[in-house]
């Protein structure tokens, strides 16, 4: 008996639904078997195993209860156990299934309804999942769309085949949007959220600079010019920085374009933002100096441990290097990834002439010797006493001014004001309670180990309870970087596990250790002899 119910007009349907939402055919009729599926149980029971089938070609639908073949049935709605299985099939084996046809269902108001809402749900579910998959891998893009409405300032962006969002705070200052205005933006996130796939437009991120000039500019679509670096402040100013790949090409001149069309178009669509095109360098203070720009830059100092760099320029330079509020030194210092010092010709001689103050003072105060001769040490680059102490005698007697009898001379008074600091220094950290075994690592200077006592580190113990970036925060991080502070901390620890050790062994030999005559309860001793 076929119990296939002919309904060609699901068929119908299903083709409609794929076309207006953009779906496979065959998601929308699995949404529909879902739904007669979920109509079946009701009508069956709900704990049944029953399945719906829709011919893709007829629109037949085939309702059936599968039970599956077990050695021993533990849910009878769903398993049968094999030695009953066999009389009605006698071929079938364990793990195959039983399928009973069942009678097709009259679907009625509320058994449709119901059916209705699973297929709207699966719909909805499946087109979720396309708009994910076809905008996941277009995050990047520029996109046009059209305002649909808006919520609390948040722009809600139609793209035809989903929607958008945004935010108020990825607009450009002063600008607004009405419902019905065409927008374009910059895909910058995809993300999968309860409610379904949230698709994140802006228009203050960098990369939507770099992709309108990508549109404008053909040198930079084909490749042949390469964007570096992009900073921004959203419709006030930015700067780029580009690299040609053909020295035959001026990647500036290309993106600025004939009179200016170019990066004019652009502008435009930034609301008026000025834009700073600037060369590429891969050398880091040709880079900083041209990031600067306009303003003139004299000397350059990098400090490639702190990510730091240090810029003088002229005094009349000085208001056009920081910019207005700060902007364009700010600017610059994104685009390069370095922090960028700004100081006067001024400002700089004057910090020059205060260091070598300061050095010269150092080496007079300790070493008893005059201004001319400290003077002159601090010319020739010496910063410290050790660094004076440990230099090769001939290389110090080389230095124009001095001899072998003067450099042997000032050697030995830095080494002689190195001990005495030393001493100082011992004296102080024995003040401050650090002890030996924290003193006995041989990483620590007596500088060092007063900073810990000033810092509360005083016992082996103090010192293993820190973690390493604590260590590091204390010492500051030209003393010491991660895994030299990482060694020094498992070694404070390893007396704590000696300890563990050692306590385990002591209780074991007291335990067994029961003198004959002795009574473990009372603990009273029995006047015996151990022999």
């Amino acid at each position: 008996m076929d119990t296939a119910i002919a309904r060609p007009e699901l068929l119908l349907v299903a083709d409609a639904v794929a076309r207006e939402k953009s779906i496979d055919r065959d998601e929308v009729l699995e949404a529909m078997e879902q739904a007669i599926q979920k109509a079946g149980r009701a009508k069956y029971g709900q704990e049944k195993d029953i399945r719906a089938t829709i011919d893709r070609k007829t629109g037949d639908v085939r309702l059936s209860r599968w039970t599956e073949v077990v050695e021993t049935a533990e849910n009878e709605d769903t398993q049968i156990p094999l030695h009953i299985a066999l009389k009605f099939k006698p071929e079938i084996t364990l793990g195959e299934f039983i399928v009973d046809p069942l009678p097709p269902i009259d679907f009625g108001r509320i058994a449709a309804q119901t059916a209705k809402q699973v297929i709207v749900q699966r719909v909805r579910e499946y087109e979720r999942k396309r708009q994910f998959a076809e905008f996941k891998d277009r995050v990047g893009e520029i996109i046009n769309g059209v305002v649909k409405r808006t919520e609390y300032g948040n722009l809600m962006v139609d793209l035809g085949r989903a929607e958008a969002l945004l935010r108020r705070d990825e607009l450009i200052a002063r600008e607004s949007f009405r419902n019905g205005d065409r927008v374009r933006a910059y895909i910058y996130d995809v993300r999968e959220e309860p409610r379904g796939p949230q698709i994140f437009l802006s228009r203050t991120h960098p990369g939507f600079l770099a992709k309108l000039f990508a549109q404008e500019v053909p040198e930079i679509y084909d490749g042949i010019i390469e964007i570096k670096a992009v900073a921004r402040d959203p419709g006030s100013r930015a700067k780029m920085a580009v690299i040609s790949r053909d020295s035959s090409i001026d990647p500036v001149g290309a993106c600025v374009g004939m009179r200016g069309s170019r990066v004019q178009a652009v502008v435009q669509e930034l609301q008026g933002e000025k834009i700073d095109i600037i060369p590429w360098s891969q050398q880091a203070a040709t880079f900083v100096v041209n990031a600067l720009a306009p303003a003139e830059v004299t000397k350059v100092v990098m400090e490639e441990e702190t990510g730091r760099v240090e810029v003088v320029v002229p005094d009349t330079q000085l208001s056009l290097a920081i910019g207005r509020r700060g902007q364009n030194v700010r600017l610059a210092s994104q685009l390069t990834r370095w922090d960028i010092d700004i100081l006067t010709e001024a400002e700089e001689s004057e910090r020059r002439q205060e260091e070598f103050r300061r050095r010269s003072g150092l080496f007079v105060e300790a070493m008893d010797v005059d201004d001319v001769i400290a003077g002159l040490l601090v010319t020739e680059g010496f910063t410290t006493l050790e660094e004076l102490a440990f230099t090769p005698l001939d290389e110090l007697a080389d230095i124009e001014g001095f001899d072998e009898s003067v450099a042997a001379e000032l050697i030995r008074r830095a080494e002689e004001a190195l001990v005495r600091r030393n001493n100082e220094l011992d004296e102080k950290r024995l003040s401050l309670g650090v002890t030996d075994d924290v003193a006995a690592f041989e990483i620590f200077t007596p500088a060092m180990l007063v900073t810990l006592g000033e810092k509360g580190v005083k016992t082996l113990d103090d010192l293993a309870d820190l973690a390493s970036d604590e260590l590091i925060e204390i010492l500051g991080t030209a003393a010491l970087d991660e895994e030299a502070a990482n060694e020094i901390i498992m070694q404070a620890r390893a007396h704590w596990f000696e300890n563990e050790e050692g306590g385990e062994g002591v209780a074991d030999e007291d335990a067994d250790d029961v003198t004959p005559g002795e009574n473990p309860e009372s603990g009273e001793a029995v006047a015996h002899d151990r022999n």
